[in-house]
């Protein structure tokens, strides 16, 4: 499992994030206090409190290219 805490500012950030997710082929979660989402789920990314950095849990092998190009793909979501 590999980690990163992200911020989502706009509706555009929320579907680059959701493209970009949907290409993985292992799950993905978005946790944002007690509440835990499925990433690849549009309606729950948007019932989180995006205006704070949110973790996000990728539930794959780290060896996996596909997990390397996803986290490359959304390094600009990563939070200060």
């Amino acid at each position: 499992m590999k980690s990163m805490m992200i911020t989502l500012k706009s509706i555009e950030d929320v579907k680059i994030f959701i493209n970009e997710v949907n290409k993985l082929s292992c799950d993905a979660d978005l946790t944002s206090g007690r509440y835990v989402i499925d990433a690849k789920s549009i309606m729950g990314i948007f019932s989180l409190d995006l205006a704070n950095a949110i973790k996000l849990d990728v539930h794959c092998k780290e060896e996996d290219n596909n997990v390397k190009s996803f986290f490359d793909a959304i390094a600009k979501f990563e939070a200060k």
